[in-house]
């Protein structure tokens, strides 16, 4: 049997929480900030947490996180 190997791209963008929530950073905060408004990129600001409806995809690419 080969490996189970983490996909790196995976492991550098999400972190688990003691609580077994997965933590991510806001997509949209980039590049092309002057059209955005400033409530827009503020509320862009800080992490959020993975969606139940993906946690599955995030479990497959991080087996050994413990989710």
């Amino acid at each position: 049997m080969p490996k189970m190997k983490t996909k790196k791209s995976a492991a550098k963008r999400f972190r688990v929480r003691p609580g077994g929530t997965v933590k991510r950073g806001q997509a949209y905060k980039r590049h092309i900030l002057t059209k955005k408004s400033t409530t827009r990129k503020r509320h862009l600001r800080g992490a959020t947490a993975v969606h139940e409806t993906n946690m599955g995809h995030v479990a497959a690419m991080l087996p050994f996180a413990g989710i």
